[in-house]
């Protein structure tokens, strides 16, 4: 989000206060709004518009073992290296995360690390002991958790406040004054309720929301009517878009290069080393890489993600396939006369047409699968329900993600394999 609010690709999203200090501009010790804004000030940023709750870190344990251990303070943690801590990544890769806590209190446990969501029922279980929370948790009181008091102080507060772009009151002032207008008005009180009906109701994000304005919410959410809400055809409709211009793209960029490959020996190590090391970086990494380098989120930079995972086995197909054309069957064709382009177009291409439909339809359905992280970068798709689904640990919505997705994957398997017995290659 920061990247993309840099980029200019969006103007605001909230954030909190101890976050910004500590992650965005690396101010020490509890800084002010007004040291914060002063820092952002050469980022183009600002901070501002205080919704009115504090939403602070803490670590949290079941009250009944805390009992039996008898822990209330982290600084009793020092006490108790046997005990399990669970943290999600996101806290121990923070500055205001687990170092900075360990180095505060002196503890000697070695965390796992654990999707937050599924930490409060790995808690539960007992599999782990202490987990990292923060303070507007619905979950907490549920699952009769026991916030551990930050004796020394070490967490700064974490106020929700907007964070923008400086230019935006100017740019927009009748939408800024829109937003201004939310200056105050949720209070820690109202933000666990919202997050209980999300968390804990089976509400989705709207009907959790339409509580800030005192509306009823809606009935409870079954599967099917999830599944085939009212957003299913635009995302079906997304999702296809990520899939099949990725996949066009791959089609006109690895077929050539594959032919390449095959052509010329010098340099297939390279073209099939390059396009193999692509395959292996991690989706997440590379759709933040590409964020940064494009300057923008959504639909762009996860197309050209998918693009590149969808090289390889596009690339390999085309090259094995046309090298694995027999001696014999090159030579009659030489002994016909034909130049070098008319025998691959006429005699090597369609020869190596199953080898080169199989890496499309590898392709198409590795796409299928990976267009889904493209929604965690604003990209839309199957992929929202399945990024909702693991911020709430909701599974209902979770497989109304994932199943027409694997469904989609399916659809398109099938209909490659269709082609691979029908398509013919154009004759001349």
């Amino acid at each position: 989000m920061l990247a993309a609010l840099k980029a200019g690709a969006i103007d605001v999203y909230p954030e909190y206060t101890g976050t910004i200090s500590t992650e965005v501009v690396r101010l020490p010790g509890k800084a002010s709004l007004a040291e914060i804004n002063a820092a952002l000030a050469t980022q183009g940023l600002q901070a501002g518009i205080p919704l009115g709750f504090n939403n602070s870190y803490a670590l949290a344990m079941r009250a009944d073992r805390a009992q039996a251990l008898g822990i209330a303070k982290l600084s009793d943690l020092a006490r108790h290296p046997e005990v399990k801590l669970g943290l999600s990544q996101e806290f121990i890769g923070r500055a205001d995360g687990w170092d900075g806590l360990k180095r505060a209190y002196g503890l000697p446990q070695l965390p796992a690390g654990l999707d937050h969501g599924l930490a409060y029922e790995a808690t539960a279980t007992g599999r782990i002991d202490v987990m990292d929370v923060y303070s507007t948790d619905a979950k907490i009181e549920r699952f009769k958790l026991r916030v551990l008091e930050d004796d020394r102080r070490f967490f700064p507060r974490y106020d929700a406040v907007l964070l923008y772009r400086a230019d935006l009151p100017q740019r927009l002032p009748r939408q800024f004054g829109e937003l201004k207008k939310l200056e105050g008005r949720i209070d820690e009180r109202q933000m666990i309720r919202m997050n209980a009906a999300a968390e804990l109701e089976g509400q989705n994000f709207a009907q959790a929301a339409a509580l800030f304005f005192g509306e009823t919410r809606g009935a409870k959410r079954d599967f099917i009517g999830t599944l085939f809400g009212a957003d299913f055809w635009r995302l079906t409709r997304e999702h296809l878009v990520l899939v099949l211009t990725s996949l066009a793209a791959s089609i006109a960029v690895g077929i050539p290069l594959g032919i390449a490959a095959a052509k010329l020996p010098r340099a297939s190590q390279m073209i099939l080393g390059v396009v193999g090391v692509i395959q292996t970086i991690p989706s997440l990494a590379l759709f933040a890489f590409l964020i940064a380098a494009v300057g923008t989120i959504g639909v762009f930079p996860a197309l050209i993600a998918l693009f590149l995972y969808a090289l390889l086995p596009i690339v390999r197909n085309t090259c094995t396939g046309l090298v694995g054309i027999s001696r014999g069957m090159r030579q009659a064709a030489m002994a016909l006369g034909l130049r070098p382009a008319e025998r691959l177009w006429l005699i090597e291409l369609p020869l190596a047409r199953p080898s080169i439909l199989a890496g499309i339809k590898t392709s198409a359905v590795i796409n299928v699968g990976t267009a889904t992280i493209a929604a965690f970068i604003g990209a839309g798709g199957y992929g929202e329900r399945i990024a909702a689904g693991l911020a709430l640990n909701d599974n209902v919505t979770l497989l109304a993600g994932a199943i027409p997705a694997a469904a989609l994957a399916l659809i398109v398997q099938a209909a490659f394999e269709l082609a691979e017995k029908r398509l013919a290659w154009p004759a001349r």
